[in-house]
């Protein structure tokens, strides 16, 4: 079993800039791929960036140029720099992460951390 902690989510104003970290403990052997969702009220979850075990990344087309995702593997943790954030990018934003135990793929959702934007 996985757990993800998100963690450096809060109020911020247009234009400015946050991170978020997500760590994950418990039974890990190699996590795979990891990335970061939002759920905005109303709205369906969708995927922000994902970064593969070997550094590959990828973004949401509404956010790139402005976040960068990057992982510490050696300390299973993933992180999201937020800049230029927008109104639109209130949320909560998810941690998600992979495993693939025996060719069995396992999916692990963290408890999410808000981000608000402020006008």
């Amino acid at each position: 079993q996985v757990q993800l902690v998100e963690s450096g989510g809060g109020l911020v104003q247009a234009g400015g800039s946050l991170s978020v970290s997500c760590a994950a403990s418990g039974s890990i052997l190699k996590l795979n791929a990891m990335a970061w969702y939002r759920q905005a009220p109303g709205k369906q979850r969708e995927l922000v960036a994902g970064i593969t075990d070997g550094g590959k990344t990828n973004y949401a087309d509404s956010v790139k140029g402005r976040f960068t995702i990057s992982r510490d593997n050696a300390k299973n943790t993933v992180y999201l720099q937020m800049n230029n954030l927008k109104l639109e990018d209130t949320a909560v934003y998810y941690c998600h992460a992979q495993t693939n135990v025996l060719g069995s793929v396992f999916n692990y959702w963290g408890q999410g951390t808000q981000v608000t934007v402020s006008s």
